[in-house]
């Protein structure tokens, strides 16, 4: 009968929990965000991200198509210096640590003016909300866990260490797509490449057989003139 009182109890007291992390959860901001855009010819594209002290951005971006899968990149600290920089690369992938203010990371495709890019990009940010303190604001809810053998700190760790994985799994699943369209595109654009140069090679080698078609036949023809 204790021993079933102790789980009746630990289990309100998670129930408890888990509603206030599921209401905190719905009105902070994801730590995770991914985006896709088309960057035409001849432009430049910047985007921002407020960050605060002693956190981390990372950020990773590919090309998904657009002819020679290039781009340029920078991404520029609050007071303007540049903190990292690629010059016509396919893909990258940048952490640095931060400070308050806005970041600012731009694509790059003044150098080319003709083909359009397809980009895809994603943003991971580390230590940006106030995650130690709504896992405080949970312990005002408990009275006397002392009782319990398990502790909620335990129970804690385990949920964080599930969450933190699975966000992870999300993160390589979004990158792995990202790797499959632009495979996808290359290989599209190869094969109407191919079946270009295919009818290409055809008609020349048509205009080619006709010429020495000509040209045989104006070899054997008899150009004298009868006498009559």
């Amino acid at each position: 009968m204790f021993l079933r009182s102790r789980v009746l109890l630990l289990v309100t007291l998670l129930s408890v929990f888990v509603a206030r992390r599921s209401l905190v959860a719905g009105f902070s901001q994801s730590l995770d965000s991914d985006f896709t855009f088309t960057l035409p010819a001849g432009h430049k594209e910047c985007f921002y991200q407020t960050m605060k002290s002693d956190a981390s951005l990372e950020i990773e971006y590919q090309v998904l198509d657009g002819a020679g899968l290039d781009v340029d990149f920078y991404l520029s600290s609050p007071d303007g210096h540049i903190l990292a920089s690629d010059f016509r690369k396919s893909d990258g992938v940048h952490t640095v640590e931060t400070h308050d203010g806005d970041y600012m990371f731009c694509f790059d495709n003044t150098f080319s003016t003709v083909s359009e890019k397809i980009i895809f990009f994603e943003l991971i940010l580390d230590n940006m909300g106030d995650e130690n303190n709504e896992a405080e604001d949970w312990k005002q809810y408990v009275h006397g866990t002392d009782m319990l053998d398990m502790k909620l700190e335990d129970i804690m760790d385990t949920i964080n260490s599930v969450k933190a994985r699975l966000g992870k799994s999300l993160q390589i699943q979004t990158v792995l797509r990202a790797f499959e369209a632009r495979d996808r595109n290359l290989q599209e654009s190869n094969y109407e490449r191919v079946n270009l140069w295919s009818c290409t090679n055809l008609l020349v080698m048509m205009v080619v057989s006709g010429i020495q078609v000509y040209i045989l036949r104006s070899l054997f023809e008899d150009k004298r003139k009868s006498r009559t």
